[in-house]
């Protein structure tokens, strides 16, 4: 059982709450807020004074579709050398995985950071690409190699996305029903809150810039409760400690001289209008889309989900992972059906994991 190290600030917070006597559903886009949520047992501390809290599109690999990780396998069976994340090795799709392709006899390589991959690169005599993913908090560091000579065999599959879009289409599509939004905390260290600050005024939403400890969390939630109770719709930045108002100019900068922001889907979305983070003209001589159009042209068609997997719904906040037939049956960490399963930062790896302790 968890003791909090200030268990009873934890405990004020939550009398707090429960004093406003209301109901709150909220939405946060973050895997390392859900895992907090969940590990802790925040969610039923909280569900006892009315606030229910969903999960969104806020894990990476989740995110990335199966036409993009299709893609990536198409690459590595065509003789590339193919360099990912290690979650991303085994997210499932109908043409097999990225670790399917590299049992086959391909050249699949799991890296730890982009630097790792351009040293790879130097040391391989075919083509290498990168397949670069995550939202604001990693997409600068992709710039960083970009801006200094690279070895001419070493190219870069971005699928990095960004913040602003997937919310805004969260609320437009209005599926999901929420009455504020705690906003992920890494990502605002690199852009600052002010990005946040469009949806407040368009949506009336109030939003929480959050950090990820469990006191984080619960006060994010009692400042959220406090601004629907005074009737305010703002963007309030709990993580003070890390969080500035103009982020970090330097990685912005980063970020605006190596992308163009352009339309993509997302998965369990349709097209989703400068959602997604491309890379500029400029560097087209080691931007996979390009140095590798001809074997892309080839990919397979890949379905979207494997039949009977509800990722897409999950990602969407309409269901929990518990919720779907598959989950712990035939989905498991080991027998993935779907991306949410796979990834750390997915719901139903994050629910399977710690979904039974309680605080």
């Amino acid at each position: 059982m968890y003791k909090y190290r200030d268990e009873g600030t934890a405990a004020r917070i939550i009398e707090k709450i429960g004093a406003m006597n209301g109901k709150f559903t909220f939405m946060h886009v973050c895997g390392t807020h859900q895992d907090t949520i969940v590990r802790f047992g925040l969610e039923e501390m909280l569900a006892d004074v009315g606030v229910e809290i969903r999960q969104g599109p806020g894990c990476p690999v989740c995110v990335t579709t199966s036409k993009e990780i299709g893609d990536a396998i198409h690459m590595a069976r065509s003789g590339i050398t193919v360099c990912a994340f290690g979650d991303m090795m085994r997210v499932p799709t109908t043409v097999g995985t990225l670790n399917d392709a590299k049992a086959d006899g391909a050249d699949v390589r799991v890296v730890y950071s982009i630097e790792d991959a351009v040293k790879m690169a130097s040391e391989v005599d075919r083509d290498l690409v990168f397949v670069a993913v995550g939202f604001e908090t990693t997409a600068p560091s992709t710039c960083v190699p970009l801006q200094k000579e690279l070895p001419e065999n070493f190219s870069i599959y971005s699928c990095h996305r960004i913040c602003p879009p997937i919310l805004k289409t969260i609320f437009d599509m209005g599926e999901t029903k929420v009455q504020g939004m705690i906003e992920p905390g890494h990502v605002a260290v690199i852009t600052g809150t002010g990005m946040f600050q469009p949806l407040a005024r368009e949506y009336k939403m109030p939003q929480v810039v959050a950090g990820f400890e469990p006191l984080d969390i619960l006060m994010a939630c009692y400042m959220l409760c406090r601004q629907i109770e005074e009737g305010r719709c703002e963007v309030e930045n709990e993580y003070t400690r890390l969080v500035k108002p103009e982020g970090n100019p330097k990685a912005l900068r980063l970020m605006e001289i190596t992308y163009v922001q352009e339309d993509r889907a997302w998965r369990g979305f349709p097209v989703i209008g400068k959602s997604a983070l491309a890379l500029k003209s400029k560097y087209e001589s080691h931007d996979a889309t390009k140095v590798h159009q001809d074997i892309l042209s080839g990919a397979p068609e890949v379905e979207a989900e494997a039949r009977g997997c509800r990722c897409g719904e999950v990602l969407r906040g309409l269901i929990r992972s518990e919720e779907c037939p598959m989950f712990g049956r035939a989905c498991k960490p080991m027998s993935p059906s779907g991306p949410c399963m796979v990834s750390a930062e997915g719901s139903c790896n994050i629910a399977y994991r710690f979904g039974k302790m309680k605080v």
